[in-house]
């Protein structure tokens, strides 16, 4: 049995993300089998790894913000011509005051969990905190992405069964997924995985050109009447999974 870093335990135990454990481990906040760690300390799996009361304290401090992102704004950074989602996090356009006030503090290492590309729109996560990005887009996530997506064109016999199963982009076959037809023009989509410009590219593969493209759910969290431009942050009592 070989050694591994402290902070891939951490991050493969969903307790906080490799970076973090390494700023945990800086300041003195993890332990091994009671022994404060260092950085580069590797470990053999079965010993006890454990954050400090300072470590969760931090952690319980991280913002997670749910926005209705609109079409014409980019995930991340920003690109010629284009803002970045983040752009909108300001005060005027919080939505659910009830649980938490606007802190600029909020927007430092905010980062997407989940895109969507330019001509997209709907729900978007922005976090603080690793373990949820690792939630939501980890290679092993089960997180369901619901999308309602409108589209021009026809299909063939079998084309939606492909898109339900049977499909490959850049030569790897995707995940079985879940779609259905809402009404003439218009698809329902749950995913697993999140592959670049997936639904589109999908949909090209069976004769379809998407026209629009909302995501409307994240496991459990709902896009729900979040008007468009708009955030909140994470209720306390919300999960994804």
């Amino acid at each position: 049995m070989e050694k591994v870093r402290v902070s891939k335990i951490l991050s493969e135990q969903g307790i906080c993300s490799r970076r973090e454990a390494d700023a945990f481990i800086e300041r003195g906040w993890v332990r091994v089998d009671g022994k404060v760690a260092t950085l580069g300390t590797k470990v053999f799996p079965y010993q006890e790894v454990t954050l400090d009361k300072q470590a969760l304290a931090r952690q319980a401090q991280q913002a997670t913000i749910i926005l209705n992102k609109p079409v014409g704004y980019v995930s991340s950074q920003p690109e010629k011509g284009y803002k970045a989602a983040v752009s909108l996090i300001t005060p005027d356009r919080q939505f659910d005051r009830a649980h938490n006030k606007f802190d600029p503090n909020h927007l430092k290492g905010l980062a997407t969990a989940g895109r969507l590309d330019i001509e997209s729109q709907g729900l978007l996560v922005l976090t603080q905190d690793g373990r949820i990005a690792k939630q939501l887009i980890g290679e092993d996530s089960d997180v369901e992405k619901e999308y309602i997506v409108r589209v021009e064109g026809k299909t063939s016999s079998n084309g939606l069964k492909l898109l339900n199963h049977g499909l490959s982009l850049d030569g790897q076959p995707l995940r079985e997924a879940e779609v259905e037809w809402i009404n003439d023009d218009q698809l329902r989509f749950i995913l697993w995985e999140g592959r670049k410009r997936q639904i589109r590219r999908m949909c090209e593969m069976v004769g379809l050109k998407v026209v629009g493209l909302k995501r409307v759910r994240m496991g459990n969290v709902t896009l729900a009447d979040l008007p468009q431009g708009q955030w909140r942050y994470l209720k306390p009592f919300e999960r994804f999974l």
